[in-house]
């Protein structure tokens, strides 16, 4: 496959993605589940936003942050699907230069902010059930906007020199990306320069954003569950067991897939290259797809509200 030079810059103009390796032929029936995850997490998410712009009484901490992670999942979702669906049915494997870098940023920057989230999501489960009566102080408009502000600016500013520092290198061996979308190691493995430096930053960021939201998240439902087993009631401790264990499997397989993703770039070399872009895509489709499930349709006000729409269009 020839390798279209850009002459000022000395870099690729285009890039190929292969898609899975050594799954080529299994790339169109691969697409059918993940077209399927795509189309449940895109309705799915709009479906809670727009139910949380309608009905007012959920202009609570909970649904507020549940609509910063449905749109971080729309953006998620939408930034890598259609371009890894045109892959898969059409082998449609070019991408520009300038698009494959603004692909890489909007995958690394949001799925931090997606991790920031559940933190934010945690936080407010642990004030609602271990200090209800401070909830509504603790957690007012005001305060909810300045978190929901730092998780996007975290994110932003800790993710955007990966753009740059991947547009300075030369890349003199090939064009064609062993994965599936436009991934920072990924790229950065095709330059022709010693890239220790670049590949450092990198898995330093990942993994101080992941240890520490990782821990304040297991920390607040560790909490959480430590107040739940002292519940008087039974039936009340057993609601809280169901709705926080819901919520701890969506943040299990996230943080599980994303941990296994990062170990296999700076461990795994002898990690299949099939079986690491496989679990690489679980962690950025299966958490879109859940979260409209986990947090809004076992949610009872937003599955009412739901049902209620659907009842008033049917009629």
């Amino acid at each position: 496959m020839s390798l279209p030079f850009n002459a000022t810059a000395g870099n690729p103009s285009t890039f190929i993605l292969w898609g899975i390796p050594g799954l080529e032929d299994l790339h169109i029936w691969l697409a059918i589940p993940f077209c399927c995850m795509y189309l449940v997490a895109v309705m799915g998410n709009c479906i809670i936003l727009l139910v949380i712009k309608m009905e007012r009484s959920l202009h609570e901490p909970m649904y507020l942050f549940l609509c910063m992670l449905s749109v971080t999942d729309l953006v998620l979702s939408s930034s890598t699907l259609p371009k890894m669906l045109s892959i898969f049915w059409f082998d449609a494997r070019e991408i520009d230069f300038g698009a494959c870098l603004t692909q890489m940023f909007f995958i690394h920057s949001f799925t931090a902010m997606e991790s920031g989230f559940f933190v934010a999501m945690a936080y407010d489960r642990y004030v609602a059930i271990c200090n209800p009566l401070r909830h509504a102080t603790i957690l007012t408009h005001s305060r909810i906007a300045k978190i929901g502000c730092t998780v996007v600016v975290r994110g932003m500013v800790f993710f955007s020199p990966h753009p740059f520092l991947v547009s300075r290198l030369p890349f003199c061996r090939t064009n064609i990306i062993s994965h599936s979308y436009c991934e920072f190691m990924a790229l950065v493995k095709l330059a022709c320069v010693d890239v220790a430096v670049t590949k450092e930053y990198s898995l330093t960021v990942a993994s101080l954003i992941g240890s520490f939201d990782i821990f304040f998240t297991s920390l607040s439902y560790a909490l959480i569950l430590q107040t739940v087993t002292r519940l008087p009631s039974k039936e009340a401790s057993l609601k809280a067991f169901s709705t926080c264990g819901s919520h701890i499997c969506v943040i299990l397989v996230f943080y599980s897939t994303a941990v296994f993703t990062f170990l296999t770039h700076r461990f795994g070399h002898n990690v299949a290259p099939h079986i690491h872009i496989l679990i690489a895509n679980v962690y950025l489709l299966v958490p879109p797809m859940l979260n409209p499930v986990i947090y809004g349709v076992r949610t009872k006000r937003i599955r009412e509200r739901v049902l209620q729409v659907l009842h008033c269009g049917i009629k």
